[in-house]
């Protein structure tokens, strides 16, 4: 926009300049001709007042004394044919002059101011002063260059105001998209300070507001999972107490285990709803890798499967808070567990990237169904599954500000990557 509104200044302003300084230009010129005219017709009056009184060495010196105070070439043509001053051809204006009438005329090198000078014995007598172009336009350019430095000093001061102008207002347009990014990204702390023009002002004041509304209602959502959590402990609770006053052991571990995994189902929900309502979190991946790949090696060794684990031993933070990197990790560790054989390998790899870290888990199972439909879809599995684990895998990773890839791994299984962005 400050570009745009300087060139619309520089081109109004253009044509105003050039509507009032090309007339004055001409003006100029004019006046220039004019003021040479009266000068080179004073001069040649002058030398007609001592024609009656001089001979022709005299007007001769006369006529070169004029002629080198004001640079004009003066002529005195006199009834007999002589001429005194500077050498000049006797024209056919000369000629009308001689008749008794001082006039003007042009010629393809200037002009000539002819004066005509009458009781001269013999005839009448021609005081001739010529004009050349320099003569004619002497200073006109020197004018001309300083009305085009003036004009081009205008058009400068001009752009310069514009873009100040601009800039009072772009600056403050600029800072609402900054916020309305931070906001987007999950910056719900993020307000404009006020100033520009009045409307911008407003626009601020507007985005203000509803980045406070959008506060409250994440908070109205929050008590809300609360509320929820605790109306739904309770009848859990019951459910509970009733499974462990089941006379059949095997029952009542069934029904309790049922009600653990509902419970946690419900746990999930409510920790979802609370995180995206908060600030992003960050925490030590390698560490966090590091706890679950130990956790889950314990039944891999019941299993027989090899593990390979690369964790680099330095901190690696990354934009994901531990509880859901661990989650991420157990759903990952859990899929290869439950979708693979006993005794298929598998790998895990953490190393830093540029702007985050990578996280690779591989296995030598049979790796994705072809033609099973998206494995990262909510809900959509091609092995028998809910889907659920991968997806939770992807939006760990684009929470982060990373993604989530699927591929072979290189013995013929699966190999999930993802990449984790770092904290800001």
């Amino acid at each position: 926009m400050r570009r745009w509104l300087a060139l619309l200044v520089a081109a109004t302003t253009s044509l105003v300049l050039i509507a009032l300084l090309v007339p004055l230009a001409l003006l100029v010129r004019a006046l220039a001709e004019s003021s040479a005219l009266t000068q080179a017709t004073a001069e040649a009056q002058s030398v007609a007042a001592a024609v009656g009184t001089a001979d022709v060495a005299g007007l001769t010196l006369t006529a070169e004394r004029t002629s080198a105070g004001s640079g004009h070439a003066i002529t005195v043509f006199l009834p007999d044919g002589r001429v005194a001053g500077a050498p000049a051809p006797r024209s056919a204006a000369v000629e009308l002059a001689a008749r008794g009438q001082s006039l003007t005329a042009e010629t393809p090198a200037g002009l000539e101011v002819l004066v005509a000078v009458q009781g001269v014995p013999g005839g009448t007598a021609v005081v001739r002063a010529f004009l050349g172009e320099n003569d004619l336009h002497r200073g006109v350019r020197e004018v001309w260059l300083g009305m085009l430095l003036l004009g081009l000093a205008l058009i400068g001061v001009g752009i310069l105001v514009a873009d100040r102008l601009a800039l009072a207002l772009t600056r403050p347009m600029s800072g609402l998209a900054r916020v309305s990014h931070r906001l987007a990204a999950g910056d719900l702390t993020a307000r404009t300070t006020p100033g520009g023009p009045a409307e911008v002002r407003d626009v601020g004041l507007a985005l203000d507001h509803l980045a406070g509304r959008i506060s409250d209602l994440l908070a109205e959502e929050r008590e809300t999972a609360a509320d929820i959590s605790h109306r739904l402990r309770t009848p859990l609770t019951g459910l509970r107490l009733e499974a462990e006053s089941l006379a059949d052991p095997r029952e009542a571990a069934r029904l309790g285990a049922r009600v653990d995994a509902l419970e946690r189902a419900v746990t999930s929900v409510i920790t979802d709803v609370r995180r995206r309502s908060r600030e992003q979190a960050s925490c030590d991946a390698a560490r966090v890798v590091s706890e679950r790949v130990t956790f889950w090696s314990v039944l891999a060794e019941d299993q027989g499967r090899a593990a390979r684990v690369r964790v680099p031993p330095e901190p690696l933070e990354v934009a994901v808070s531990a509880a859901e990197l661990s989650a991420c990790v157990d759903a990952l560790l859990g899929n290869v567990f439950a979708h693979t054989p006993e005794g298929a390998a598998f790998s895990v790899r953490l190393e830093p990237e540029a702007g985050g870290a990578l996280l690779e888990i591989a296995d030598s199972g049979p790796g994705f169904r072809p033609g099973a439909g998206p494995p990262v879809e909510r809900g959509t599995s091609g092995g028998g599954s809910t889907g659920l684990g991968l997806d939770i895998a992807r939006r760990t990773a684009e929470a982060s500000g990373g993604s989530l890839a699927l591929d072979a791994s290189p013995t013929g299984g699966a190999l999930v990557v993802l990449r984790l962005g770092s904290p800001r």
